[in-house]
């Protein structure tokens, strides 16, 4: 939900995916333009009909296993693909390998990678917090855990039970 409406204030025509119609509204109501229930619909056929058969310059892919090659196809020629979840299960090295094929330019962020350094970490914390509080993105506290029942919001979690941000309380 972040995702969309940060790159919609951007400017950025969204394509979002989802494994429910709910979700799909949800991402529709956070900025996408369209959005694609992948457990009912080819979404790299979707996507190519709505880009005139161009695919998109970027994926954002949270889900991982289950889309990383349905995304992977959407990638215009020398596309970027950034995975930055497996939600669905780890992607296999040789799913990875399939990007060299594709040229493709693979991305997996680790927080840690991007601000590794002091500067870097203020300078990206400054950009969310600056897009947060110019109201162009709306943090949503959907699920709140006590810190004991911390196993089942991991479960919940990994099911895909939940939407938004998630929260441990003390």
């Amino acid at each position: 939900m972040i995702a969309c409406q940060w790159l919609k204030a951007l400017g950025a025509t969204v394509i979002g995916t989802a494994g429910s119609e709910e979700k799909c509204a949800l991402a529709k109501a956070h900025g996408a333009d369209h959005c694609i229930n992948y457990r009912k619909e080819n979404f790299v056929e979707r996507v190519k009909e709505l880009t005139g058969g161009k695919g998109v310059p970027v994926v954002y892919d949270s889900v991982g296993k289950d889309t990383f090659t349905g995304s992977l196809d959407c990638l215009q020629p020398r596309g970027l693909m950034v995975s930055f979840g497996n939600s669905s299960g780890a992607v296999p090295r040789s799913r990875w390998r399939a990007l060299a094929k594709r040229l493709a330019l693979p991305h997996a962020p680790t927080l840690v990678t991007h601000t590794s350094k002091r500067e870097d970490l203020v300078a990206t914390a400054k950009d969310l917090f600056d897009v947060v509080l110019s109201g162009k993105v709306k943090i949503e506290v959907n699920h709140r855990y006590a810190l004991k029942d911390a196993a089942q919001a991991q479960r919940d979690l990994e099911a895909r039970k939940t939407t938004g941000s998630t929260i441990l309380i003390p």
